[in-house]
């Protein structure tokens, strides 16, 4: 199962269709298509394409001369820039750009306010969008918003490498690298190995030092139960919820080690229930996971479901409305994200 827990009730924008002729002459490549494609998206939307495609040769600067003149839509949204840029980006660096899903409108949700790595408040400047999967395009569930500094240390590492480099810093003597703390390289490592296919035994195992951004696809499904758990604690109710949860645990040895992980997980989270603001609950609940009793105690549970059972708990939780966030499965979570290529555009 591939989950997405998505915190955004927003309703979506409206989509607009333009049904133009295809002035890309019958012999242009591939990249020359996107390129003059994009450019008609910028006149389209009254944008200004970067300076540096404003060039006679540059399908971009001839797809955006060529619309200038036709009616533009609706003014564009900073959505629509970021949208826009992204696609800009990716073709310059000849990046796979899935374009279907990954609109203005699910770029929105994917903002947030502070990094989630280094949890240093975002502005302009220091945002970015990154790739999760280096291996894979700019594709919806492969995205995350983090700080520039994150981005830059994160590079192309994956899983194995992230939690490699969380392990040295532990270890000491030096307890930074790439500018980033232990915790920081954890929090990387965490978000990595929610979009890379592990064993039960080894997902199982990972602390939610980090709860999945919004609109990340989650490849484990014991991760997606230990996400849809932990986010219980952030809004009222829970107990109540979490009971409900619990009955449906197939077994009384389930249910016990069920109630020890909460009873180990609960007072570190309600010892700051004088927190008001999402994120300062956000980084409550994951902090909680730093302690050794609370990751035990949910590995000892974990390990007895099959990734079948985390899979179903997860769909009838939802089904019950037991989840304070919304739930989608998706059978082919990696549609469009170009593995086979690397990432790259065909």
């Amino acid at each position: 199962m591939q989950a997405v827990l998505n915190t955004h009730n927003a309703r979506p924008a409206l989509v607009q269709f333009a049904l133009d002729m295809d002035e890309a002459p019958a012999t242009a490549s591939v990249h020359e298509r996107v390129g003059l494609a994009l450019g008609r998206d910028y006149a389209l939307h009254g944008i200004t394409p970067p300076i540096a495609h404003l060039y006679a040769q540059s399908p971009l600067q001839r797809g955006w001369m060529a619309a200038r003149g036709r009616a533009q839509r609706t003014p564009a949204t900073p959505q629509v820039a970021l949208w826009l840029s992204l696609r800009t980006h990716a073709w310059t660096r000849g990046r796979s750009f899935e374009d279907i899903q990954l609109t203005p409108h699910h770029l929105a949700q994917l903002d947030a306010t502070h990094c989630p790595i280094t949890r240093e408040l975002l502005d302009e400047d220091s945002r970015s969008i990154d790739r999760v999967r280096d291996d894979a395009g700019y594709a919806a569930g492969n995205l995350a918003v983090m700080s520039r500094r994150a981005n830059r240390a994160k590079g192309s590492l994956g899983y194995a490498a992230l939690a490699g480099k969380a392990a040295s810093c532990a270890a000491g003597p030096i307890t930074r690298m790439g500018g980033l703390a232990e915790a920081d390289w954890q929090r990387l490592a965490v978000l990595a190995s929610f979009v890379t296919p592990l064993s039960h035994e080894e997902a199982a195992q990972i602390p939610l030092r980090l709860l999945p951004p919004n609109r990340l696809r989650l490849f484990n499904p014991v991760q997606a139960l230990q996400a849809l758990v932990t986010r219980q604690l952030a809004t009222p109710g829970w107990s109540a919820r979490l009971s409900r949860l619990e009955a449906l645990l197939p077994t009384d040895q389930l249910r016990s080690d069920f109630n020890r992980f909460l009873l180990a997980l609960a007072p570190r989270v309600l010892a700051a229930n004088e927190l008001q603001q999402p994120q300062q609950i956000r980084w409550a609940l994951e902090d909680a996971w730093a302690q050794p009793l609370v990751c035990k105690r949910w590995t000892r549970f974990a390990l007895q479901l099959t990734p079948e059972q985390a899979e179903a708990l997860v769909e009838r939780a939802a089904a019950k409305k037991l989840c304070p966030v919304h739930v989608q499965r998706h059978d082919d979570a990696t549609e469009g994200w170009a593995l086979s290529t690397g990432g790259y555009a065909a």
